[in-house]
C-alpha cells in the first residue's frame, strides 16, 4: 500500500459555503440539494421576508425540519441572515 491509498482514506469530504437570498418558499428544494452536497448555505431572508412573512416562516419551518433530520443544524444571524448546515456541522451557541 502506498501512501497515496492511506492518505485518501484520511481525507474528509469538501465542504463548501453558499450565500444566496431567499426569494421564494419554492427555493427550499434546492437548497436541501445543497445541505446534501455538504454546502454550508448562509441564506439572506429579507426578501422573502418583505414579500410574504407567513410563506418565510413555513420556508424556515422546513428547512429546520430537514436540517436536524439529516444531522445538520440551522440558526439566525443577526435579523437578516439564517444559517444552515449539512450533516455533522453544528452551530455553536455559547455566550459572546
Amino acid at each position: 500500500m502506498g501512501m497515496e491509498q492511506g492518505k485518501s482514506k484520511l481525507e474528509k469530504p469538501q465542504i463548501y459555503v453558499k450565500a444566496l437570498p431567499l426569494r421564494d418558499r419554492e427555493e427550499v428544494d434546492d437548497i436541501k440539494k445543497d445541505l446534501s452536497s455538504n454546502f454550508i448555505v448562509i441564506l439572506r431572508i429579507t426578501p422573502l421576508a418583505q414579500k410574504n412573512i407567513e410563506e418565510l416562516r413555513k420556508a424556515v419551518e422546513e428547512l429546520y425540519n430537514y436540517a436536524t433530520s439529516i444531522g445538520g443544524d440551522i440558526a439566525r444571524l443577526g435579523d437578516e441572515r439564517v444559517v444552515v448546515t449539512p450533516p455533522g456541522v453544528k452551530i455553536w451557541r455559547g455566550l459572546l
